[in-house]
């Protein structure tokens, strides 16, 4: 299949991971097939011999690339296998519009998403369900949780996070294939690039759609949204192991003689060097380079340290409060400062990157 782009089609590619999909994905192919798109690219993800009828049927389709993987890898993987053919053989196209293989999107929708990516080349395009009617509890619930949490964390307001239906700039794939994730936090992982590389996102309405049951879905409530909701409590487990370090050398130079303000300082120090090094790499997984980060990261560190040890110095001296409950409150509103501060002003790429 070549990559050349004809003048009737858009240049988007559609994208569709499949791990044992029905044979209903060959119908849905066949839709896309009758509409104006640079090509198909379908990643089977390990599905197994008894699934390769159906894989057959599509690679027998022109138009269609069908890849696989020889072990089920997880969706995410299935995701980067197609991005990454993607730039490789269409390195024309202006994205890549991705949708799941289990029947919750329709043809329609899938265009109105690729033709809102080619009217607005620049940004992300988010398919968003409606979820009226008979949505499966799980799907409800965790949609509805990690809006919460996305909102509170990074300050993104989505209404739909964990639509698989996207409109994606070819200029974004490279950021998205260096990301670890392997299953469905990927999609989650995706939102935080969209964020820090300042990426403007359009929501566009699409359909609801679930078979009753939802039987086709591969997802498995505990294992997968344990691993989605890890993704978004990154944050707070590297500052908590920044809090705990901070607070034994802290701690022990106070009981070793040492006023606040000499064992604020080290302590501090100390857990700089840890705390920088699991936020830039694993919470917003900058790509800049330390001399632009670090600077802005060390103002802000010193910055809070002073406000923390006046907040801890008042507490103490003025209102009577010991030092242990005093540090631990002037932390915990430090450290929800703090992420903020990070979020908006060190991590968070110029949108010129």
């Amino acid at each position: 299949m070549a990559g050349d782009l004809t003048t009737a089609a858009l240049p988007v590619v559609v994208l569709i991971p499949a791990y044992r999909p029905g044979h209903e994905i060959v119908d849905l192919v066949r839709g896309l097939l009758a509409r104006p798109l640079a090509g198909i690219v379908v990643v089977d993800d390990g599905s197994g011999a008894a699934y390769a009828p159906v894989f057959d049927a599509l690679a027998g389709l022109d138009g269609v690339r069908v890849l696989h993987h020889a072990i089920n890898l997880g969706k995410g993987s299935a995701l980067k296998s197609g991005l990454n053919h993607t730039c490789v053989a269409f390195p024309d196209v202006t994205g890549v519009v991705t949708m799941d293989a289990d029947g919750q999107h329709s043809v329609e929708d899938a265009m109105r998403i690729a033709e809102a990516l080619v009217a607005n080349p620049s940004c992300a395009v988010l398919g968003v369900r409606r979820f009226t009617g008979e949505v499966p509890l799980r799907s409800y619930l965790g949609n509805r949780i990690t809006r919460v949490l996305l909102r509170a964390l990074l300050g993104m307001n989505l209404e739909d996070t964990q639509t698989g239906l996207r409109g994606l700039p070819l200029a974004l794939v490279p950021a998205l294939l260096v990301l670890p994730s392997r299953g469905y936090e990927f999609e989650l992982e995706a939102l935080f690039v969209l964020k820090h590389r300042r990426t403007r996102v359009l929501q566009v309405p699409i359909r609801t759609i679930y078979e009753a049951g939802n039987l086709s879905s591969h997802f498995d409530p505990l294992v997968d949204s344990t691993k989605i909701y890890f993704v978004l409590l990154r944050f707070t487990l590297a500052s908590l192991a920044t809090a705990l370090l901070d607070n034994v050398v802290f701690f022990s130079m106070l009981f070793a003689g040492s006023s606040i303000l000499a064992g604020q300082a080290v302590a501090r120090l100390v857990a700089l060097f840890l705390n920088y090094a699991l936020v830039k790499n694993f919470v917003f997984y900058s790509d800049q380079t330390h001399l632009r980060v670090f600077p802005k990261y060390l103002a802000a560190v010193v910055g809070f340290g002073f406000i923390s040890y006046g907040l801890i110095t008042f507490l103490v001296t003025q209102a009577d409060w010991s030092v242990l409950p005093a540090k631990i409150l002037v932390e915990t509103l430090s450290y929800i400062a703090n992420f903020a501060v990070q979020r908006e002003l060190v991590f968070r790429a110029r949108s010129d990157d």
